[in-house]
């Protein structure tokens, strides 16, 4: 979630606070408040399925790391040991038995299932030379899996953009609509000093303090500036 996002649902949620809190009459009627707590209670869960979507991701790159690894530094070594023995004199089959260097995820798969099969036609001549009878199940098997963090990871990114995309048109929403809020709370109390203080802190997207250029004016000209929602 970046930074202007963040502001303004912080912002909502103190200006919803705030009306709850002083049950001021006449701005809790009709639909006003009711649409600004429906907008953060959705926006609460759309930031929730984006962080999702971003922990969901990370963990399936970790996952595939250390099944990456495992993959290139045991399973795929020993199929290409077997293999470079089964395929001496046969420079055709030798080939099958190589993966490309520093490959892209999609690309070590694609080539990794090649071995696979390879192996899997060969896999008599292979075990005849002393490969294990066990290494092409377990290959496949972490294939597998390594296949699995690819489409994880695809899913992950799916639900964060879409979820940011979203937030993004119900944080603007939620401006909308404390604007409309904020100019019903001014005509009904603005001439309670007290309470317009509060509400101005609530509704400032930077949050409820003063910058240090605001705390040096007067209280008079404090009082005739007004802070907007971004």
């Amino acid at each position: 979630m970046n930074a202007i996002i963040r502001r303004r649902l912080e912002m909502a949620a103190r200006v919803r606070d705030f009306l709850r809190t002083h049950k001021l009459d006449g701005v809790g009627e009709g639909q006003g408040l009711a649409k600004l707590e429906e907008l953060v209670t959705r926006a609460e869960r759309l930031a929730n399925q984006q962080q999702g979507g971003l922990v969901a991701r990370q963990a399936a790159t970790l996952q595939r790391a250390e099944i990456r690894d495992m993959l290139s530094t045991k399973l795929l070594r020993y199929l290409r040991a077997a293999g470079a023995v089964a395929a001496r004199g046969n420079v055709e089959l030798a080939a099958h038995f190589r993966l490309p260097r520093r490959a892209s995820h999609q690309a070590f798969l694609t080539s990794a299932r090649g071995m696979l099969e390879t192996g899997l036609a060969q896999k008599d001549v292979l075990v005849g030379e002393g490969m294990s009878a066990t290494l092409l199940d377990d290959l496949a098997a972490k294939l597998a899996e390594f296949e699995t963090t690819l489409e994880a990871s695809r899913a992950g990114r799916r639900q964060h953009v879409e979820a940011s995309a979203d937030l993004e048109a119900v944080s603007t929403e939620i401006v909308d609509r404390v604007r409309m809020l904020d100019g019903l709370v001014r005509y009904r109390f603005g001439d309670n000093p007290a309470l317009m203080e509060g509400w101005e802190s609530a509704r400032d997207v930077l949050g409820p303090f003063r910058s240090k250029v605001q705390s040096q004016q007067t209280p008079e000209a404090a009082g005739n500036q007004t802070p907007q929602a971004a």
